[in-house]
């Protein structure tokens, strides 16, 4: 069996209103088993924290320890994930010009998020017609919706 999630966050205004979107799939050769979307938002947040608020959400969906590749149209999410989180960690959640790491909260529950999991993270160029990656977008902005005037 094959799982992935597509995710993506939006904001209009960065901060202002914001939403996020997941597509979790999981197949069997050729088959589609399952197929989940969720979405939600927030009043006043920023993009980079709906595409973390994406990923940890599609982590926390699945049922028991998996196997997933998640794609993502954010640098920000996979190299934070695949390149700064170790060193953040080891520094105190410091940066490298040892300013606290933006984001702290939700970095932190991502790492606790993808703990049980073996996750691969994937990056797609977003708004390129990759079909996931569009339905993980609108799912984001029809998160967002309630929140906008």
């Amino acid at each position: 069996m094959f799982i992935c999630a597509y995710t993506d966050g939006a904001c209009s205004g960065n901060p202002g209103p914001g939403g996020w979107g997941v597509i979790i799939t999981a197949t069997k050769g050729k088959s589609i088993i399952k197929k989940i979307e969720l979405n939600g938002g927030e009043e006043h947040t920023t993009n980079n924290r709906m595409e973390l608020t994406a990923a940890i959400n599609a982590l926390n969906a699945l049922e028991r320890p998996s196997t997933i590749t998640i794609y993502t149209d954010s640098v920000y999410v996979k190299d934070g994930i695949s390149k700064w989180l170790s060193t953040w960690k080891s520094k105190g959640w410091k940066t490298a010009s040892k300013k606290p790491v933006k984001n702290e909260d939700l970095w932190r529950d991502l790492d606790d998020a993808r703990k049980p999991h073996n996750v691969t993270w994937e990056w797609v160029k977003g708004h390129s017609g990759n079909t996931e990656n569009d339905r993980a977008d609108l799912l984001a902005r029809l998160g967002m919706a309630p929140f906008q005037n």
